[in-house]
């Protein structure tokens, strides 16, 4: 028998399907222990009332992971999205005391919102500049705009058909009306990162950079546009978050930015860039948004403790899919080191042993 055969009958006959190794499976398979944790917390854990609220209460952050994921898989990052959000707040506070219609005031916010992406980008792009950073400096400087523009009032008498909308549901059921708004936006960049050239371009930037220049990937066009689309999201995440709670200031939203990180880099997007997939980020969104409805419900458990849980799983998401990775390389590099030298007795198993042959 060839040593290749002898080779291949050493194999386990038996392989795993490829999902079972995926990030996203580990995923779902926790929140399926949240389900069961959370509805021995609390009873009401599984009833549309919490699922609705729970979807309301991270709504905004979910909405500012997606385009992140996208800045994030092209080895970028971007923490002013949260202080973003906080000056659309501001800007449509003061434009809605100026007498403006919020059918004006909408797109004006998502403008400012987009130049405030812009900002980012030119700087990280055109004067290379480190994206963590400039949004470190930016994500103090957007929030200081926010206060100058409307400084510590607030305002609260927005038109009572915007902010039912905003907080209202399909039909007076149990699904949100901005949820199906997250979910048209995560359809659309899955589509724009999973399924186009411009998200092969992102992956390639991330993976490899330079090796993405010498393959004519405009790198600086493609690192704008996703601060621009970081920025713009972020800008209607404030417009939803003014119009749900019905009250638009400067301080909203403080601190978001590190949940959305955790979201991101939760659903299996390397920080380092490169890999990524918005299908993990959604279903990291639906695991961080049970496991806080369920420390929230459940009784004598601190409020601090989801802090705790969201930094953990934070650090947790960093270190997990590495050394699985690691993992992956080493059963490779092993397996490539059977193949390439067979045992003795696997190279001729006619031939004799030295000691039968004297």
């Amino acid at each position: 028998m060839p040593p290749e055969a002898l080779a291949a009958d050493a194999r386990p006959k038996f392989a795993p399907p490829a999902f079972l190794g995926r990030w996203e499976t580990l995923i779902a398979a926790l929140i399926v222990v949240v389900i069961i944790v959370g509805s021995g917390l609390s009873d009401e854990f599984l009833t549309t009332a919490t699922i609705t609220t729970g979807s309301l209460d991270l709504i905004e952050i979910a909405l500012m992971a997606l385009p992140l994921a996208l800045v994030i898989v092209a080895a970028e990052i971007d923490l002013s999205v949260a202080s973003v959000l906080g000056l659309s707040s501001a800007v449509m506070a003061s434009l809605w005391n100026a007498g403006l219609p919020l059918e004006l005031i909408i797109p004006l916010c998502l403008a400012v919102g987009a130049l405030c992406g812009a900002f980012n980008g030119v700087l990280v792009t055109r004067l290379g500049l480190s994206s963590l950073a400039v949004t470190i400096g930016t994500l103090a400087l957007f929030r200081g705009l926010a206060y100058v523009v409307i400084g510590d009032e607030s305002v609260t008498d927005f038109p009572t058909e915007y902010t039912d909308l905003a907080f209202g549901t399909i039909g007076g059921g149990w699904i949100p009306n901005v949820l199906v708004l997250f979910v048209v936006l995560a359809i659309a960049f899955a589509l724009l990162l999973h399924a186009t050239p411009f998200g092969r371009n992102v992956f390639a930037i991330g993976a490899n950079a330079e090796a993405a220049r010498f393959s004519g990937v405009r790198i600086k066009r493609i690192k704008l546009t996703l601060f621009v689309l970081s920025g713009t999201v972020a800008a209607l995440a404030g417009i939803v978050l003014s119009l749900r709670n019905s009250t638009a200031a400067a301080n909203v939203g403080i601190g978001f930015e590190l949940t959305a990180i955790a979201a991101v880099v939760l659903g299996g997007v390397s920080i380092f860039g490169g890999k990524g997939t918005i299908g993990g980020v959604v279903l990291a969104l639906v695991l961080l948004g049970g496991i806080q409805k369920a420390l929230t419900l459940a009784d004598g458990v601190s409020s601090y403790w989801i802090q705790i849980v969201t930094g953990t799983l934070l650090i947790v998401s960093v270190l997990g899919p590495n050394l699985v990775s690691r993992a992956r390389e080493a059963r490779a590099h092993a397996s490539r080191s059977r193949d390439r030298w067979p045992s003795a007795r696997a190279e001729d198993p006619t031939r004799p042993r030295k000691e039968e042959a004297e």
